[in-house]
């Protein structure tokens, strides 16, 4: 079985980072992701996508992603069942391994100080240096 999503959208507002009980670090954020397509009036739609992130990329989306950011996402597609008002209710989230910030932030904005993250990479932490060493036959198979 493949459960596997890729998805490329702007954040509709700044993620959300809590910590579960044992400390786990847990972030939520939603983005936009219009359709290749349009309707009837010639106008695109747009999906609204809840997306989780774990531990130290949690932590990363949120100390520099803002509303507004264009990001990459992989990851799983997973719905969760929960009580709300006594009735059970379904929502569909993507649990994301990877996200990879498109742009760059805009001057002043992000969280901390204004212009905290005017310097920040925007390739992200995730991305391996170039490989300009890089020799096939070092490679062990």
């Amino acid at each position: 079985m493949l459960n596997r999503i890729i998805l490329i959208g702007r954040l509709v507002a700044d993620p959300q980072l809590r910590y579960t009980q044992n400390g786990t670090a847990v972030a939520n954020f939603r983005i936009a992701v219009d359709r290749p397509f349009t309707n009837q009036q010639g106008e695109r739609e747009t999906d609204f996508i809840d997306i989780v992130t774990w531990r130290r990329l949690a932590e990363v989306c949120a100390n520099n992603l803002t509303k507004g950011r264009l990001v990459g996402v992989e990851g799983r597609l997973q719905v969760r069942e929960y009580e709300y008002e006594g009735q059970r209710r379904r929502q569909a989230e993507v649990v994301a391994d990877n996200v990879q910030f498109l742009d760059r932030p805009r001057e002043g904005s992000g969280p901390g100080p204004a212009g905290a993250a005017a310097g920040y990479d925007a390739a992200g932490p995730f991305d391996e240096p170039p490989l300009d060493d890089f020799n096939p036959d070092d490679v062990p198979f």
